[in-house]
């Protein structure tokens, strides 16, 4: 019969000693965007879901939200326009202006708009010149998988067109409420 030997502390620390060493690896972090806030919001022009022009002078004196999401009609997109849906009314009253940008086509954005029957402007940005003038895109991580791509962001530009507050993390489910909470 075999005999078994007590592991001890000593032991122990022996075979911590032998484990070889590796390097921690920080967690992934999907990309920020360069732009802080105090700094002078990028110009931008754009086409809307309607056809109609669009810039960031239009917003002069105005309180203005851009966010930035990657798609319509994807379950996260959804959800956050329908947040900002069913609170425009709140955001409005506190001046708050809400424009959605992604890199879908004017009619993509129409669709969307009707499906859901949202009542704010989204510009179509298929060459990603907004996006990359606002630096939001670069590698994320979707379900473990990386790539480049547009990190949903969100600027708030206040009225004289300056950066106020920059939301990298939006919570898709409460980002109305996140807004007020900072603007008001």
């Amino acid at each position: 019969m075999a005999t078994t030997k007590k592991a001890t502390k000593k032991d122990d620390a022996q075979n911590q000693k032998a484990l070889p060493k590796t390097k921690t690896s920080k967690p992934f972090q999907n990309h920020t965007p360069a732009l802080k806030p105090g700094d002078k919001a990028p110009l931008f022009k754009g086409v809307d879901q309607d056809g109609n022009k669009i810039s960031l002078t239009d917003y002069k004196g105005k309180k203005l939200m851009v966010y930035f999401y990657p798609k319509d009609d994807t379950p996260t997109c959804t959800v956050q326009a329908c947040n900002l849906r069913d609170h425009f009314a709140a955001l409005r009253k506190a001046g708050i202006e809400v424009v959605g940008v992604s890199g879908d086509s004017v009619d993509r954005h129409k669709k969307f708009e009707t499906k859901y029957n949202l009542p704010f402007r989204m510009i179509s940005d298929e060459s990603l010149a907004i996006i990359k003038a606002y630096d939001v895109w670069g590698p994320k991580q979707f379900m473990g998988k990386k790539f480049d791509g547009l990190v949903r962001t969100t600027f708030l530009i206040n009225e004289k067109g300056i950066i106020d507050h920059i939301i990298t993390k939006p919570n898709s489910k409460e980002h109305s409420e996140e807004i007020l909470d900072l603007w008001n």
